[in-house]
């Protein structure tokens, strides 16, 4: 039986075949704002002619440029704004989309951008510039998330993101007109990247066309392959398909739903995707085809589910309720698979009209979808409260601004995504400083840490990261971790890393303290040195530790120096020792440790340089320098506490604990200034503030804090300074600069329990 054509109603011949635009007249219309006028039909007159001057800037910025497929360059730019207009995007997005390669292929500025079409517009063409610029070099599956996160944390305005997808969306379009060797690199990038964005945001469309395009360039014969099979089978299951239709509209007519049917087919990169996943062969892929059914209600499509389930049987564990349960992007919808005709597996998916904008469109539903509906509330409209926000606020206040304000979030809050020298891309938590950096690439590298750059910018320290900052750190083999980090480090593994490096750090002090200490004792004992600590004095080690409770060597040492044991109790044990061993206490050796004792001079006291840390403290009551005459006290657990001989505290101290005192002395040349308490009185006067502190800084004395009354209608003001100083020589240097100084009444040392340094 031969098929009969019948022809068109009325005509009696076959029509003439539709003349053809020369591709002159079809650049030239496809790059005219006609061909965008007729999608802007949602936007106030106001507002289109606002899209029509950005439309002429462009064209005249982007004139004389073409593309590789031969069509001048605006072309691009409409295209990619007729994508957002489909999204109905306001008209400050239709703008930047017209704008977005104005800044990189144009050398139009920002400023230029803010005078003639304003700030906003500018923001999203600068926030599209930024992101072209970022360069996805690796093709690791974990960077592929951290870089898809970084641009989304980047674009802090969703219309960014979107923009740029309808750029990428149009530029896969036109592939097929970019070198071939280019394919492969552009397709993996938009599946790696760009289509998991678009189905992060729930632009459903987008996400299925963004894998079939980059699935064809990027693997051409299995696209072609895949291709024919599906043709074949659809026209084999064509009768199949509608009989399954009849079948399922009958029954919803006979429960009295009205309910709107559509078909669906798998993408052909879903069915490679699920072939190359599961080893299954084409034949048994069988889930190619379904069926969506929009309803009225939420309500309505668990009926409709119960309708199928009668009609059909459904495939065990192949149910799944997105409605109670909305995917992270606001997708909403019951899935089933059923057994139909042939036993043939169809799959079916329930949604009401809202989610079915939202599955299809995800957050450019916000403008699609009008929330004035009667009935089911927003959170069967729209499944998630954020989302269900952004369309609250937009449907009571149609106030732009305030909307853009809600849709400015950071998707990824907690985090920050910084590149290494190398491109390699970090993850940080937000407010991590260039330290936590350092110490996430490597503990060592943190310890050595001594400065950074942030995009090629010398910075401090403790500068916090931000998205798409390019970090490198510079080391140095001397360096160790500042304890003044832990005041400003955000992640537990910089803080565990000073915290561990500051500890072994004090306890090295510590032991080299107690050992100096407990030599300096066993020399007044009449023992010229330490027993060395080998096999042949283990024994006596040994039997010393049980004395002691330690356990080591090492943690005897370390408690000397913390002061947790008197080296003088100690020196008398070990001494006792090593008499039962034979050995005799030098007389001569005593003598003379008791007379330089006697003298303040002994030659086992403790040198002091300032390049003692945590085993050290130099008082904040007195505040010694270099020069004053100082006293070490060995406070308990506190290592050595060094005082000035005159300071009150110490005198206390010694009056109640005088053992745990020992000789203490200024090394001949210190290595770094010591802090030292000025108090300056001087009369009010506008600038006086600055002319002291110019005088200390011509006097070579660093401030380290200030301090000052509130006493601005009295005539003088007691200004209170910390200051760094070499030694006494140079503090008298300083006193005398500041009496020079005008407005200056008095300057003086400042310590408690004594009258001061007067500089008068």
């Amino acid at each position: 039986m031969s098929a009969v054509l019948h022809p068109p109603p009325g005509k009696g011949r076959r029509p003439a075949p539709p003349v053809r635009p020369s591709p002159a007249a079809a650049n030239a219309a496809a790059a005219s704002f006609a061909a965008l006028t007729a999608r802007l039909d949602y936007l106030e007159p106001a507002e289109v002619e606002s899209v029509r001057k950005a439309y002429r800037f462009a064209d005249e910025a982007h004139l004389g440029q073409i593309r590789a497929s031969g069509e001048p360059y605006i072309t691009h730019p409409i295209a990619v704004a007729a994508q957002c207009a489909e999204w109905k995007l306001d008209a400050q997005a239709l703008m930047a989309a017209l704008l977005h390669d104005a800044i990189e292929d144009c050398g139009v500025t920002k400023p230029e951008l803010i005078e003639r079409f304003g700030a906003p517009v500018a923001e999203l063409v600068d926030g599209l510039t930024k992101l072209d610029k970022l360069q996805f070099n690796t093709r690791e599956e974990n960077q592929a998330e951290s870089f898809r996160k970084m641009l989304l944390a980047m674009a802090r305005d969703v219309r960014v993101i979107l923009i740029k997808l309808a750029d990428r969306t149009h530029n896969m379009r036109t592939l097929d007109d970019v070198p071939r060797e280019k394919w492969q690199r552009i397709s993996s990038e938009t599946l790696d990247i760009y289509a998991p964005i678009a189905n992060r945001l729930g632009l459903n469309q987008t996400y299925r066309e963004l894998q079939e395009l980059s699935f064809r360039h990027q693997q051409p014969w299995r696209h072609g392959v895949l291709s024919k099979a599906v043709t074949k089978a659809r026209n084999r299951r064509r009768d199949l398909i509608q009989k399954v239709q009849r079948e399922v509209e009958s029954a919803f007519e006979a429960n009295g739903m009205q309910v709107r049917i559509a078909g669906r087919e798998k993408t052909l990169y879903s069915i490679y995707r699920k072939m190359d996943d599961k080893h299954l062969s084409f034949a048994q892929v069988t889930d190619i085809y379904g069926f969506r059914v929009i309803v009225n209600s939420v309500v309505d499509c668990y009926t409709a589910l119960g309708v199928l389930h009668q009609l059909y049987k459904p495939v065990p564990g192949k149910f799944k309720d997105h409605i109670a349960i909305p995917k992270v992007n606001g997708y909403q919808s019951l899935h089933t698979t059923l057994v139909g005709p042939s036993g043939v597996n169809v799959e079916f998916q329930m949604r009401n009209e809202a989610m079915h904008v939202v599955a299809e469109s995800g957050v450019a539903a916000h403008w699609l979808y009008k929330a004035n509906r009667p009935d089911g509330d927003g959170a069967d409209r729209l499944g998630t409260k954020w989302l269900q926000s952004l369309l609250d606020i937009q449907h009571e206040t149609r106030d732009a601004a305030e909307f853009w304000d809600h849709v400015k979030i950071d998707l990824f809050p907690d985090a920050v995504y910084v590149f290494t020298p190398k491109s390699q891309i970090m993850a940080m938590p937000r407010g991590a400083t260039v330290v936590d950096f350092a110490y996430a690439i490597h503990s060592n590298i943190g310890d050595r840490t001594v400065a950074a750059k942030i995009n090629h910018v010398q910075v401090p320290l403790r500068t916090e990261l931000k998205n798409g900052d390019v970090v490198e750190v510079v080391t140095a083999p001397v360096s160790t971790p500042n304890p003044a980090w832990l005041g400003f480090v955000r992640t537990g593994r910089a803080r565990s890393k000073i915290r561990h490096h500051l500890k072994t750090l004090a306890q090295a002090e510590s032991q080299e303290l107690g050992q100096k200490l407990l030599t300096q004792a066993l020399r007044a004992e009449g023992m010229e040195k330490l027993p060395a600590d080998d096999a042949e004095h283990k024994e006596l080690w040994d039997r010393l530790l049980r004395f002691t409770g330690n356990r080591t060597l090492a943690e005897l040492l370390t408690d000397l120096g913390l002061g947790k044991r008197i080296a003088s109790i100690v020196a008398k044990r070990l001494m006792t020792l090593l008499a039962e061993r034979g050995q005799r206490p030098n007389a001569l050796l005593i003598t003379q440790e008791r007379y330089t004792a006697h003298e303040k001079v002994s030659q086992g006291a403790v040198t002091l340089d300032g390049s003692e840390n945590a085993s050290v403290q130099f008082a904040s009551c007195c505040r010694p320098v270099p020069g004053d005459v100082i006293v070490g006290y060995l406070g308990r657990g506190e290592g050595l506490v060094v005082h000035t001989a005159d300071c009150g505290v110490a005198r206390r101290l010694q009056h109640k604990d005088s053992e745990r005192f020992i000789g203490v002395e200024w090394a001949d040349e210190p290595i770094r200034p010591f802090e030292t308490n000025l108090l300056v009185t001087v009369a009010n006067g506008k600038g006086v503030l600055a002319r002291v502190a110019a005088a200390l800084a011509s006097a070579e004395a660093d401030i380290v804090h200030v301090d000052m009354d509130d006493d601005r209608a009295q005539d003088a003001t007691d200004l209170r300074f910390v200051v760094a100083v070499r030694d006494r020589t140079h503090l008298d240097t300083v006193l005398r600069v500041l009496k020079r100084t005008p407005s200056v009444i008095r300057s003086q040392r400042v310590r408690p329990g004594n009258s001061g340094d007067s500089g008068d």
